[in-house]
């Protein structure tokens, strides 16, 4: 793989863990100060690196301002480097829990708006990201509102007259076709939506089990509801989304073009001033301190299923 950045990104220094999942690390130039962020595959087994190089590709054809830009790559022997852009702000669902951000539901609409922006870019391209969950929605800068939608490792070009089937996710996320092994579709992007909006609003999994296989289980069954309490003030319109991306049937899920023009992204638009009350953050923290707490069980969330 040939690498017009090669001298630059050689000369990266200050190498620290950017994010908690996977090699991926804070680099500045040593001359310019110049920082980026370099993502390591350093596995020799050939399959391995035969899936790092698709993904430098696949991501090499993506240029949208709601996912994060691969800048260059190089192929050594020893290891395979993509260099991205350095993305400042940390995970959203993070963001949210700061004792200083207020969290309402027109932020979550704002929120939606952008991941849904980005996901059809790449659903134009027949591409499905299969990864959709908290950890890879994350803030441009530490005091904005702007997204990216970040890591695409899993992600696959959809071939015509092909099926793709995964054994991979993350239990709380994967749509039932995933875990019944049958093939996937732009669709299965839409249910990890779902429950990323059902969180975002809540504070709350929809699926959470006391084990990854009872989590499974019920996104099988497609067993979820809106808890009373924990929605108590949300609009309907917003429940109306959710039921609306969350079906057992993928082929009766929302399309990212449908999402977008669905009444509740457009419900606090700059033109509606209808009064909102702040969301409680409390479910969220909890949600987010039992997911690193599995973090330090596990050197990475997606499983094998």
């Amino acid at each position: 793989m040939q690498n017009p950045y090669a001298s630059v990104i050689k000369n990266m220094n200050n190498i620290s863990i950017l994010y908690k999942f996977g090699e991926v690390y804070r680099m500045s130039h040593k001359q310019t100060g110049w920082v980026c962020a370099g993502k390591f595959y350093r596995d020799r087994v050939s399959r391995e690196k035969t899936a790092a190089r698709q993904e430098i590709k696949l991501m090499k054809g993506l240029h949208h301002p709601k996912l994060v830009q691969c800048l260059a790559a190089y192929d050594t022997q020893s290891e395979i480097v993509m260099i991205l852009e350095y993305i400042a702000g940390g995970e959203l669902f993070e963001r949210i829990v700061d004792e200083n951000f207020e969290h309402t539901e027109p932020n979550s609409v704002n929120y939606m708006r952008q991941i849904l922006e980005g996901i059809q870019y790449i659903h134009s391209k027949r591409i499905v990201h299969l990864d959709l969950k908290p950890e890879n929605i994350v803030c441009v800068n530490s005091a904005g509102t702007l997204i990216k939608i970040i890591d695409f490792g899993l992600a696959s070009k959809l071939e015509p007259g092909k099926h793709l089937m995964v054994l991979h996710g993350t239990p709380e996320f994967v749509a039932p076709e995933v875990v019944n092994y049958e093939p996937v579709d732009l669709a299965t992007d839409m249910w990890s939506i779902g429950v990323i909006c059902y969180i975002l609003l809540s504070g709350e999994s929809p699926f959470q089990g006391n084990s990854d296989a009872e989590t499974l289980a019920l996104v099988t069954a497609a067993q979820w509801e809106f808890n009373p309490e924990s929605f108590d003030g949300i609009t309907n319109e917003a429940k109306d989304f959710i039921s609306g991306l969350l079906r057992e049937d993928k082929r009766t899920r929302l399309s990212c073009e449908k999402a977008l023009a669905h009444p509740w992204i457009a419900l606090f638009d700059d033109s509606n001033s209808r009064s909102t009350k702040s969301l409680n953050k409390d479910k969220m923290r909890r949600f987010l301190a039992r997911r690193k707490w599995k973090a330090r069980c596990s050197a990475r969330l997606t499983v094998q299923l």
